[in-house]
């Protein structure tokens, strides 16, 4: 008999969904958080009306329905299951498995299921804002399926990017540093180090050439994630859940877990906010759009605290997302998940078991495009 933690890896493979559904925990449609515009039927916002139309306009407007702010529809089923050799007499388990909800990112549909059904169990938000559930299983259980599906709805961003326009990134690095008097600014969480990515060095001597005097946030951390991109070697299954960070940035390859953590080192070797984000990625994406790489079951990315990065901050934040993986800055391509200082706490599935011996573990993702009807969804599509 044994007491120890376990945890999802970030290197399973996908399968097609599976018929067929255990007892739920939750199975909720989303709404809109209170204060926010109304939805019409196809889900998208209704703008606020600062005076009332005239009638030729009203009646204009009854002839030609406005038109609906593109976007994408992803649906993802993220199916766990953890076989034991034999039976566990006590568990207990956090999940972060329901996406974030964002101005850009809105959650239509989630629905977790569990089998054997929790003892308990109960949802709430973690310190960084993103939902999670945690539950126990206080019976004898020889296997566990904890199966999540979501819908969402995504609306582009990079219109609004204005790389130029952001502040120097020295500006930004003196707003985040404590001063006795200054107004604390929350993003400098994330300037310190976390237990996947140490202080480094190398990760100063890495980031330094991007970082030129007066240069634009924006505009370096776009150069330094495009560097990550071009000098390491992505390789699948080349590195594991606690490879530390010293290697992969002497080896010069790993995968998207690792590229996201050295980026973050990075950032924060050069005194700024960045913080590690999870979630799933549609590499089938709709016609135009460019082909990224995932192997994975949930996909991995960073962010920087970039302010004037977007035209329109309100809407759309002061984090610039940047994948190294894929050398892009992500869009409706990219659903998040989490997000966190590393990969420690975002992990989708962790726990602590008594019982069990050896166990195996199996992580399947299923990736689709859903939105109106007639639209044709993609492929099964592997993810990261």
């Amino acid at each position: 008999m044994s007491t120890r933690p376990e945890s999802e890896p970030a290197a399973p493979a996908p399968s097609d969904a599976e018929p067929g559904a255990p007892a739920a925990v939750e199975a909720v449609a989303a709404a809109p958080a209170p204060g926010t515009p109304a939805a019409d039927p196809a889900g998208a916002a209704v703008p606020a009306v600062a005076s009332a139309p005239t009638v030729d306009a009203a009646a204009k407007a009854e002839e030609t329905p406005a038109a609906e702010p593109p976007h994408l529809g992803l649906a993802v089923e993220h199916v766990t299951e953890y076989h034991y050799g034999s039976a566990v007499e006590l568990a207990q388990h956090v999940a972060w498995l329901r996406p974030r909800e964002e101005p850009w990112q809105q959650l239509q549909e989630f629905d977790l299921r569990i089998e054997p059904p929790p003892d308990h169990a109960r949802e709430d938000m973690d310190r960084h804002g993103n939902p999670r559930l945690l539950f126990s299983l206080a019976r004898a259980h020889d296997a566990l399926q904890v199966r999540a599906r979501s819908r969402v709805r995504l609306h582009p961003r990079g219109a609004s990017l204005q790389p130029s326009a952001s502040q120097p990134w020295e500006a930004v690095a003196r707003r985040l540093r404590f001063r006795a008097g200054w107004t604390w600014e929350p993003a400098a969480e994330f300037t310190a180090w976390s237990p996947f990515v140490p202080r480094l060095p190398a990760l100063r001597e890495y980031a330094a050439p991007s970082f030129t005097p007066g240069r634009p946030l924006a505009e370096a951390a776009i150069e330094l994630m495009e560097r990550v991109h071009d000098e390491f070697e992505y390789r699948s299954a080349s590195t594991q859940i606690d490879t530390p960070l010293a290697e992969v940035l002497q080896r010069r390859r790993g995968v998207c877990q690792d590229f996201a953590h050295v980026l973050v080192g990075a950032l924060r070797a050069m005194g700024l906010a960045a913080r590690y984000v999870s979630g799933y990625l549609l590499t089938r994406p709709p016609p135009g759009r460019p082909a990224l790489v995932g192997a994975d079951a949930s996909h991995a990315w960073a962010a920087v605290w970039c302010p004037r990065a977007y035209a329109d901050e309100d809407a759309n934040g002061a984090w610039l997302e940047l994948d190294p993986t894929n050398r892009v800055v992500p869009d409706i391509e990219h659903l998040r998940v989490a997000v966190g200082r590393d990969f420690g706490d975002v992990t989708p599935l962790r726990g602590v078991i008594r019982g069990g011996g050896s166990h195996t573990l199996g992580v399947r993702v299923h990736t689709v495009r859903w939105g109106k009807a007639g639209e044709e969804a993609a492929a099964d599509t592997e993810v990261v």
